[in-house]
C-alpha cells in the first residue's frame, strides 16, 4: 500500500500549521508545496465532516518572525493563531547567511542565535498548539554529545529545555550520535538518514554508474560513519572499506587533537568506482585527504555523499581537489543552507530533501507509523531496479 493511500485511511491529529523560520524558509515553502499536493490529490470521501476541518488548503505555512532592536535583543512573533493546531516548527541552525545589527555593527547569525529564535517561536504559541513539533535536520549542538573531563554537555541539555518548553517531537537528520536521545527518554525523537536521496541524485548525476562488486565499493572515512557504509554496502550488495584517523592526543588544535594519518581497511580499490558515505563535511579537509588517498590506490572514481555540506573553509579547497582529479562529484542535502557558488560547481549535485520531509509532517500529523519512512530499503532496491533496467535497455 502506497503513503499516500495509508493517510487517507487515518484521521488528522489536529489541523496542520508550518511555522518556518527565516533561514529555513525555502525548505519550508517547498515542503508546504508537496502537502498541498498530497492532500489535493486525496480521495478521502468525507472531507465535508468537522474531522476534517481546514484538511485541505493552498497554504499550512504561517508567518513567523524575529525581529530584533537595536542592541541585538530579538522577540518572536506568530501573526496568525495556532490554538488547536498541530504546530511544526522548522529550523536550520547552519543557516550563517542571515545577519542583524548590534549597535550599529553587522552580526551573522550563529547557530546559538537560530536556537533562541526557535525557542521565541515557541513561546509565542504560548502553549495554544495542540502539539508542538520541531524539525531541526543538522541538530543543534549535536557535535559535543558526550562529555570528556570538564565540559559541557549543550546537546542534551538544548533537548532537555526543548521538552521544559512543551516540545512534543523532536525531528532531525542523521544526528552525529542519536544515542543523545537518551536525555529525553519519553519524549518523541525521530533520526532519519538520506541513503535513498543520495543513490537517487547520484544515479541521476551519473546514469551510466555499474552497480556490482566488481565495479562499486563503499567507504566510510572514519569509525564514525561504519553503520552507514555497512548499511549501503549491504543494501547495494558491494563490498566496503573503511579508514581509521591516527590523532596526535598530546595536543589540541582547535578544540580538538589533530589527525596524524588516515589508515584503510579493506579489499583492493584499484579500478572501481567508490562512494565516500559520512554526517558531515565542515571543513572538508579529513574528507578530502580520504578522497585523495582513494585515488593513489588506483580508485576510478570517488563520489563523495554527506548528509550536510557545511563548507565551513569555502569551496576552494573543492575545486582544488577536483582539477586534480582527487573527487569526481559532491553530493549533499538542502537540509542545511548552501550558497549559490556551491550549487554552481559542475562537481556538485543536491539531494532534494523536501518531499521526503513533506512525508514525514503528514504522517506525523495523521498519528500513523513512519517506520515505512524510516526504512528506505524498499525504496533503494526498485530505484536500482529501475537503474539496471535502463542500462540493460541502452545495451540492446
Amino acid at each position: 500500500m502506497s503513503d499516500l493511500k495509508v493517510l487517507e485511511q487515518a484521521l488528522p491529529v489536529a489541523p496542520l500549521k508550518i511555522a518556518a523560520l527565516e533561514g529555513c524558509r525555502e525548505l519550508g515553502q517547498k515542503v508546504n508545496d508537496y502537502i498541498v499536493s498530497f492532500r489535493r490529490d486525496t480521495s478521502v470521501e468525507t472531507l465535508d465532516s468537522p474531522l476534517y476541518s481546514n484538511y485541505q488548503l493552498d497554504n499550512y505555512l504561517i508567518e513567523c518572525r524575529c525581529p530584533r532592536f537595536g542592541s541585538g535583543e530579538a522577540k518572536g512573533m506568530l501573526k496568525e493563531t495556532v490554538r488547536g493546531k498541530d504546530l511544526f516548527v522548522m529550523v536550520d541552525v547552519c543557516n550563517y547567511s542571515l545577519t542583524y545589527s548590534v549597535n550599529g555593527h553587522e552580526n551573522h547569525m550563529s547557530p546559538d542565535d537560530h536556537y533562541q529564535d526557535l525557542k521565541r517561536i515557541i513561546s509565542a504559541a504560548n502553549g495554544k498548539a495542540h502539539r508542538v513539533n520541531v524539525l531541526m535536520p543538522f541538530l543543534y549542538e549535536s557535535r559535543q554529545h558526550k562529555r570528556t573531563r570538564r565540559e559541557s554537555l549543550d546537546c542534551a541539555m538544548a533537548l532537555e529545555e526543548l521538552v521544559d518548553m512543551g516540545v512534543s517531537n523532536i525531528l532531525t537528520f542523521d544526528a552525529h550520535d542519536p544515542r543523545v536521545q537518551n536525555a529525553i527518554p519519553l519524549i518523541g525523537f525521530d533520526n532519519f538518514n538520506p541513503p535513498y536521496q543520495f543513490m537517487k541524485a547520484l544515479l541521476r548525476a551519473e546514469p551510466a554508474l555499474r552497480i556490482d562488486k566488481e565495479h562499486l565499493m563503499i567507504v566510510s572515512p572514519d569509525e564514525g560513519a561504519m553503520h552507514r557504509a555497512v548499511y549501503f554496502s549491504n543494501v547495494l550488495g558491494v563490498e566496503m572499506g573503511m579508514f581509521y584517523k591516527r590523532r596526535d592526543y598530546s595536543t589540541i588544535v582547535n578544540g580538538k587533537n589533530p589527525i596524524v594519518a588516515h589508515e584503510f581497511l579493506g579489499s583492493d580499490v584499484r579500478g572501481k568506482d567508490l562512494i565516500v558515505v559520512d554526517d558531515m563535511i565542515s571543513s572538508g579537509e579529513s574528507m578530502l585527504d580520504v578522497a585523495r588517498q582513494l585515488k593513489e590506490r588506483g580508485a576510478a572514481r570517488v563520489f563523495v555523499c554527506a548528509t550536510f555540506g557545511l563548507f565551513t573553509n569555502g569551496m576552494q579547497i573543492f575545486d582544488d581537489y577536483y582539477e586534480k582529479g582527487y573527487i569526481d562529484r559532491l553530493i549533499t542535502t538542502n537540509l542545511t543552507y548552501l550558497p549559490p557558488e556551491t550549487l554552481s560547481r559542475p562537481y556538485f549535485a543536491a539531494a532534494d530533501m523536501s518531499k521526503f520531509i513533506a512525508l514525514i509532517i503528514d504522517s506525523m500529523n495523521h498519528d500513523i507509523s513512519i517506520k515505512a519512512v524510516l526504512d528506505p530499503t524498499q525504496r533503494i532496491h526498485a530505484l536500482l531496479e529501475r537503474h539496471r533496467k535502463e542500462l540493460a535497455a541502452e545495451h540492446i
